[in-house]
């Protein structure tokens, strides 16, 4: 469950004066999340707010194509939401968000059926994204939460911090705590802990220059997670670093218990779109724990695989198939 957003990027930084000078996608954290899973034959119902009108039944029309269930996309409201993006820049960068009076930021509580629209499902999935637009939206995640644990379900979320979201009077720290209670799998990185659930983290960190300290600091923020949100059974943590030259490093790290997994390191010269990388490995990990929940290292080889993978894709959702990505892990 999350906004729909559709992105706006200029075609290239080279072509200024071209027949096309913008680039349109279909993007939204929980939507790309939601693609890549019905992608490896995951099946998914996707659920946000849009208004009735032809735009939005072209964008319902593009998620069934893609084996997403449609139908608890509720309509209503004016708009879809928008961002613009820099070409290349990355998602917490280079960025402009256009969602006020949005369909889905005006969504109130008491609307959805929750319980329709968790039958025969199996695994609830948000972002912090969501909760950052207004109270409002607060309030319906903790509303989707309460049923969702009600009923048995699985639950992640990944802490995805936007500085220049919640601006609605809240402090992050106010309002995600409540609701990672609720939440079995946990995915961000020991920046967005801090920031979202006031996590301490070590604010020289980078000077050691040492990737067994970023490893530690995974494990002990996990741990910390863990020991204060109890219905938590693992923590995932991403690590990027862009430098001058475009060369990508990117490794991730998963935590179950006291047992600590690190996946391999990949790295890459140049990018392609930085946009989804995390929705992707957020996919990645659900997928394994659907599928492969018995091997935990083989699990987030594939979440991390698929992650870096999208960094060579355009576009904000993942188009690889499985193949793709355990090639990728193989190499």
């Amino acid at each position: 469950m999350g906004e729909l957003l559709l992105r706006i990027s200029p075609s290239s930084k080279k072509y200024h004066q071209q027949k096309q000078p913008m680039k349109l996608f279909v993007g939204g954290a929980e939507a790309n999340v939601a693609t890549a899973l019905a992608g490896w034959n995951i099946p998914v119902r996707y659920c946000t707010v849009l208004p009735d009108n032809f735009m939005s039944q072209y964008v319902i029309n593009y998620l069934s194509a893609k084996h997403i269930d449609t139908s608890a996309i509720r309509l209503a409201g004016s708009r879809i939401g928008l961002y613009y993006l820099e070409t290349g820049a990355d998602i917490k960068g280079g960025v402009v968000y256009d969602r006020e009076h949005s369909s889905f930021s005006e969504l109130v509580p008491g609307v959805i059926d929750w319980e329709n629209v968790f039958e025969g499902v199996d695994w609830f999935h948000f972002t912090a994204i969501s909760p950052a637009l207004n109270q409002s939206i607060a309030d319906i995640c903790l509303e989707a939460l309460q049923v969702a644990s009600r009923k048995g379900l699985k639950i992640s979320v990944d802490l995805n911090y936007r500085s220049k979201l919640w601006k609605y009077g809240k402090d992050p720290k106010e309002i995600m705590p409540q609701l990672v209670s609720y939440c079995n799998l946990i995915m961000g990185n020991i920046w967005s802990a801090n920031s979202l659930l006031g996590i301490d983290v070590d604010e020289a960190i980078h000077q050691y220059q040492s990737k067994q300290a970023y490893l530690d600091h995974a494990e002990k923020t996990s741990m910390l997670i863990m020991e204060q949100y109890p219905t938590c059974e693992a923590v995932a943590n991403t690590y990027r670093f862009d430098s001058n030259d475009e060369q990508i490093l990117y490794y991730t790290t998963l935590q179950l218990k006291d047992t600590a997994y690190c996946s391999k390191e990949f790295s890459c010269a140049g990018v392609v779109d930085r946009s989804g990388s995390g929705d992707c490995f957020m996919a990645g990990l659900i997928y394994g724990f659907i599928t492969n929940p018995n091997d935990p290292q083989e699990l987030l080889n594939y979440a991390t695989a698929a992650a870096f993978g999208k960094l060579q894709e355009q576009g904000d959702a993942t188009e690889q198939e499985i193949l793709q990505v355990e090639s990728g892990f193989e190499k």
